[in-house]
C-alpha cells in the first residue's frame, strides 16, 4: 500500500489537515561548534542530509568472499563467482540520496538524477521500500534509501514543502 504525500508551498499539509511546523529536540551527538550545540538548535537547522545504505551490509559481501573462496579456487574459472559479493559492495556503496533545501539528488547503481523541489509535486511512501517523488511531469523518481521512517528528517530539510508526519494538533496550541 503506497501513501501520497502532496507538497504545497503556501502551507504544510498532510491529507487536507494544515500542520504546523513545530520545533523538534536539540540534535544529539554532533560534532563540536556545530550551529546546533549552542544555540539551541533543532533538526529544522540542517541544512543537508545524506541517505545511504548502511556500510555495515558490507559484511555480508565480505562473508560471501570467505565463504565463496574454497568453490572459486575448485577450479578454473570460477573465480568469477567473486563478482557478485563485489557488485553488491559496489551497490551498497553507491545508492544514496543527498537532500538539501534547494535540490533532491538521488543516485542509484547506474545513474543519478538532480530534481529541484520546484519540480517535485509529491513523495510516494510506500510501506516497505524507498520513497519516491512524483514530478509535476507525473514522472517518478526513486529515492535510494530513503524510507518512511526519515519522512520527519526529510520534511526538515525541505524547508516546509513536505509534511512532517509526526506532527500534532497539540504543538501548534504550545507555539500559539
Amino acid at each position: 500500500m503506497a501513501v501520497t504525500l502532496t507538497v504545497n508551498y503556501a502551507e504544510r499539509q498532510l491529507c487536507g489537515t494544515a500542520l504546523p511546523d513545530r520545533g523538534h529536540p536539540v540534535l544529539r551527538g554532533h560534532r563540536p561548534g556545530s550551529p546546533a550545540r549552542g544555540s539551541g538548535g533543532s533538526i529544522s537547522h540542517v541544512p543537508k542530509v545524506v541517505f545511504r545504505i548502511p556500510t555495515p551490509a558490507l559484511l555480508a559481501a565480505a562473508s560471501v568472499v570467505v565463504c565463496a573462496t574454497p568453490v572459486a579456487w575448485a577450479a578454473p574459472g570460477l573465480q568469477v563467482i567473486y563478482l557478485l559479493p563485489l557488485g553488491y559492495a559496489y551497490w551498497v556503496l553507491r545508492n544514496r540520496t543527498v537532500v538539501d533545501g534547494e535540490r533532491i539528488r538521488a543516485r542509484g547503481t547506474f545513474g543519478a538524477r538532480e530534481v529541484p523541489w520546484t519540480d517535485v509535486k509529491a513523495v510516494k511512501v510506500v510501506t516497505k521500500g524507498w520513497l519516491s517523488v512524483q514530478l509535476n511531469d507525473g514522472s517518478l523518481v526513486r529515492l535510494p534509501a530513503v524510507r518512511a521512517g526519515h519522512l520527519p528528517m526529510l520534511a526538515a530539510v525541505s524547508n516546509g514543502r513536505v509534511p512532517d508526519p509526526n506532527a500534532t494538533p497539540d504543538s501548534v496550541e504550545s507555539d500559539e
